[in-house]
């Protein structure tokens, strides 16, 4: 979502972010404002499952638990990936081409190891019919990190097409803005993982 809006707005191919009324420019005011959206929306399903953790003294139940070192694992990893983006986003201030393509590529790439431990993770559950039906513990689990995992998905989409303009030469410092953007939107989903490992793993 957040390449196709910073794609289509008409001041994109004029290398300058145009400025709000609030004085912010407004590719970033969009950009909060989207994110206040996405942060009342976890809020709201991080508040259902503490309620709902409250009023279930057993928790999980007996149908199996959550590895704390694969939660542990995937939480360096994103922690990892938001580093590599702030670095993505020095270098193309500072012009530096071909390590602003490493430092995305990087990002990118931690991003998928991310999903792809997320995946092997539910293939083991699925495996011993720990299904969303089980009880309440996993139809909260697959639904948190279920959409926490699009929001991921979402995230490697836009790095990309970042990712793209950086190899076609199009990221001048004077178009930084745009690695900053989806770096918001890359560290938006990391402090969101933040907030649901230790919810999920470790409480």
């Amino acid at each position: 979502m957040t390449a196709v809006v910073m794609h289509a707005h008409p001041a994109f191919g004029t290398g300058h972010a145009p400025v709000s009324a609030t004085g912010v420019p407004s590719h970033k005011l969009g950009m909060w404002v989207f994110l206040a959206s996405e942060v009342m929306f976890f809020t709201g399903l991080i508040a259902a499952y503490v309620v709902l953790r409250l009023s279930h003294p057993a928790w999980p139940g007996p149908e199996g638990h959550l590895s704390v070192a694969l939660g542990t694992t995937n939480t360096l990893v994103l922690i990892c990936s938001s580093m590599t983006m702030v670095m993505a986003f020095a270098q193309v201030q500072q012009d530096r081409q071909r390590s602003l393509r490493a430092f995305l590529t990087w990002t990118i790439l931690l991003g998928c190891v991310f999903l792809g431990i997320k995946a092997c993770e539910y293939r083991v559950k699925l495996t011993h019919h720990i299904l969303p039906s089980t009880n309440v513990f996993w139809s909260c689990y697959y639904t948190l990190t279920g959409f926490h995992a699009v929001h991921v998905l979402g995230g490697i989409i836009t790095n990309l097409w970042v990712l793209s303009l950086a190899l076609r030469h199009r990221l001048t410092p004077a178009k930084g803005y745009v690695v900053e953007l989806a770096g918001l939107y890359w560290h938006f989903v990391d402090i969101v993982w933040i907030f649901l490992f230790p919810l999920l793993y470790l409480i």
